[in-house]
């Protein structure tokens, strides 16, 4: 039995269907399942049980013996929300409980951090983890993230095998209702089908031209492949870097955007909205070595097929994964 929390969200969801087509149904989707816009999400997987987020230590405590594998991929991801007692009660307390009944059961565990713990990237973007506990976080979020990672880093009692996997920028099919946290492939989709072009953030640093902020974006289909090599290889206990290692710029992702759905490229520029700009990320591009030297030799998606994909099989058929 695989434990997947967090299964009603994007990256949750897509590694539902994963497993599914590597023949597992005997899954257990852990999420708050109140949403309605999340349903569609997971209502066509095969599954064993629907269990509510609150319930799932509980319920563990009784069904530990028929888990395999756990992967904790439920959180508060809105990094624009700044109330910081959501995130401790959501991304580290509960991550802390999770863990522990990991140590108690015996139960090998893959979790997700995130890229937001690396901040403005002055310590670089490499998960060695001499240099995890001096990174400093530029939102609440990230500092969930970061202070649960140091947790762990801790810890003298483990799971068999744990690994917490610092996404970078995921996008892909699932993400319908994110909002305004979904990805920019995303929103550049439904602006160019309701207007015929792409508002993208102009520079405010004199290093960077206008849409040409650099981010390291990875399909969700590559970071779900990396989580089922996790379960299924041996793999040193740790915490990974989850992106592509090829920063990419909003430029060349919006231009991909309009191919994908062949349209003429027409792109304006727009201020970084006042909430998030002194927070918002001008680089991010990860160090993959770790995760190779563990393995993983399977090419990354580029960029310009992954939004192919994303577009035309999923956000033209207005289709789920």
């Amino acid at each position: 039995m695989i434990v997947i929390t967090g299964a009603a969200g994007f990256i949750g969801s897509c590694l539902a269907a994963l497993m599914n087509e590597q023949g597992f149904t005997d899954l257990v989707l852990v999420d708050d399942f109140s949403f309605d816009k999340k349903k569609s999400n997971y209502s066509t997987k095969k599954y064993n049980q629907l269990i509510e987020r609150t319930n799932f230590i509980s319920w563990l405590a009784i069904n530990a013996q028929e888990v395999d594998f756990i992967f904790h991929l439920g959180a508060r991801t809105d990094t624009t929300e700044f109330d910081k007692e959501i995130f401790e009660t959501l991304n580290v307390q509960y991550s802390k409980d999770v863990w522990n009944a990991c140590v108690q059961f015996n139960i090998p565990l893959v979790y997700a951090s995130s890229a937001a713990t690396y901040g403005n990237g002055e310590l670089g973007y490499d998960d060695n983890h001499q240099t995890i506990p001096n990174l400093k976080p530029l939102n609440p979020y990230g500092n969930s993230k970061q202070e649960f990672d140091c947790w762990v880093l801790k810890q003298t009692t483990t799971p068999p095998f744990w690994a917490g996997l610092k996404f970078f920028n995921v996008y892909g099919p699932n993400e319908f209702h994110k909002a305004r946290m979904a990805s920019v492939i995303f929103h550049s989709y439904n602006q160019i089908q309701a207007t015929g072009k792409v508002k993208l953030f102009r520079s405010h640093r004199n290093e960077y031209k206008d849409g040409w902020q650099l981010r390291d974006f990875i399909y969700v289909k590559d970071l779900i492949s990396v989580c089922n090599f996790l379960m299924k290889k041996t793999a040193p206990s740790g915490i990974y870097n989850l992106g592509t290692g090829k920063a990419r710029s909003f430029f060349d992702l919006a231009t991909a955007t309009f191919k994908a759905m062949h349209k003429e490229v027409n792109i304006e520029f727009i201020d970084i909205p006042t909430d998030i700009r002194e927070t918002y990320q001008y680089f991010t591009e990860a160090n993959m070595q770790k995760l190779i030297d563990a393995g993983y030799i399977e090419p990354f998606t580029s960029l310009e097929d992954g939004v192919t994909d994303y577009v035309t099989n999923y956000l033209l058929k207005n289709a789920y994964y």
